[in-house]
């Protein structure tokens, strides 16, 4: 029988999150999805689950769950305190970066979320009712997830039939890249002088109070547009990544829920191996850019995909401290016979 979580306090912007709906843009439908699919990937292997299995992103504060059925495998991937409530047994700690198999009963906790966003991953994935192909929740339209909004107190989870067996999984923090986010050109980079394109690379810009999964409102020096071709064009296709700049000179860098299409020139394009590091972002953090060529952004992908790869591969198995480790215990023959001893 497939495991089956209660939400008991919905915590603040955890939502159902997966690989994205992609191929609906035609459509008007958002790309949507993890902000960072790097540790969705990450989260989802430590629980033994496919890269874009359905898991929590996890903002702000988390929740507090409960296993309402079955046995089940979770792991998190990110930034936060966690602490077990065991039915049966002492409570414990339940660090990031590594799994932990719960049973019918136990209640898990996550704590603030430091550093923008965390992930909760289920061994079977939240089994939530697909929409185009996809678990995501996009707040704005109201749509995937559970009933297109944040979990809530009440909520029921439903996982993918699995069995936990065998050691929990660990590993390091995969850490992202630092320095400047790296931008390719444009599109519409003839709508702004050399000067604002200077500006752009050469300013820092602070994470505004405007900022949430459709996008990042940027403070900093405006970005100037150039007089003969004016502050705004006919609207066409945008996507993840895209730096738009709107008359007051203030650039939005858009995010997994944007909207498809828009009516600002873009100046730059984020390249999609920095697109997770957007994701971490909270108000109040400063940002630098720098251009690089395509060549450089599929390389950097590429580099990426490899590193995440290999930190996969490196998975080790783990006995979580506080823990029984059953799968120790019933490999061993700790009893091979009775004695029964009375008094001389």
């Amino acid at each position: 029988m497939a495991a089956l979580i209660e939400v008991l306090e919905g915590g603040l912007g955890a939502t159902v999150q997966d690989a994205g709906r992609p191929g609906h843009r035609r459509i008007g439908v958002a790309l949507s999805g993890a902000l960072d699919p790097l540790w969705l990937a990450c989260a989802n292997a430590l629980a033994g689950n496919a890269a874009g299995a359905a898991a929590l992103e996890l903002r702000l504060a988390g929740p507090r769950l409960r296993v309402a059925r079955g046995r089940l495998r979770v792991a998190l991937a990110g930034n936060a305190e966690c602490k077990v409530r065991r039915a049966v047994s002492q409570g414990l700690t339940f660090h990031a970066w590594q799994s932990l198999t719960l049973k019918e009963g136990d209640e898990l906790a996550i704590g603030a979320v430091r550093g923008g966003i965390a992930y909760l991953a289920f061994a079977g994935g939240i089994v939530t009712t697909p929409l185009l192909g996809s678990r995501a929740t996009h707040l704005r339209a109201c749509m995937g997830g559970v009933e297109g909004r944040a979990i809530a107190a009440g909520d029921r989870l439903p996982l993918g039939d699995t069995d936990p067996r065998g050691p929990e999984r660990r590993q390091a923090a995969f850490l992202h890249e630092s320095g400047p986010i790296r931008l390719l050109a444009g599109p519409q980079d003839d709508h702004f002088t050399p000067a604002t394109l200077r500006a752009l690379v050469e300013a820092e810009f602070t994470v505004s109070r405007d900022a949430d999964r459709m996008g990042l409102r940027l403070d900093g020096p405006p970005l100037a547009h150039d007089a003969q071709h004016g502050d705004e064009i006919v609207s066409d296709g945008v996507a993840p990544g895209a730096i738009q700049v709107p008359p007051d000179g203030r650039p939005i860098v858009l995010a997994a829920d944007c909207q498809t299409v828009g009516g600002y020139p873009k100046i730059a394009t984020v390249i999609r191996a920095d697109l997770p590091r957007l994701g971490h972002q909270l108000p109040g953090n400063r940002l630098r850019f720098v251009f690089v060529t395509r060549d450089e952004a599929v390389a950097a992908l590429r580099a990426q995909q490899a590193r995440l790869g290999a930190w996969i591969g490196n998975i080790a198995p783990h006995a979580p401290a506080g823990d029984i480790d059953e799968a120790a215990l019933y490999s061993e023959n700790l009893i091979s016979g009775a004695l029964y001893a009375e008094d001389p």
